[in-house]
């Protein structure tokens, strides 16, 4: 696995890692199951997150704390500003577009 962007934040990443996969893991199998109905679907999937905030939750919040200490430490806050600024995503980017069934470009 990849190191995280401060080595003091890297064990936070590996914990977090490893809590996410493992609560991921157990989601996928059912999940599948639980699509074929959108109540269900909505239950299980309301049922999960409770389940990953209980277990990965104070994880992920120490982590992300620890980047966001890191990126403001390197000066990157300013330029993350500085690209928000200059190109804001006010909305979600268009789909790609698909190509007519039998074209070339698909190739």
């Amino acid at each position: 696995m990849a190191h995280s962007l401060s080595s003091e934040c890297t064990p936070l990443k590996l914990e977090y890692d490893a809590c996410f996969n493992a609560w991921f893991e157990g989601y996928l199998e059912p999940a599948v199951a639980a699509s074929a109905s959108p109540t269900k679907r909505e239950e299980y999937s309301r049922r999960n997150a409770a389940i990953f905030q209980e277990k990965c939750g104070k994880i992920w919040e120490s982590y992300r704390e620890c980047v966001q200490k890191a990126v403001k430490d390197k000066g990157l806050d300013k330029l993350l500003q500085q690209a928000r600024d200059e190109n804001p995503l006010t909305e979600p980017p268009p789909p790609p577009a698909t190509p007519p069934e039998g074209s070339m470009s698909s190739i």
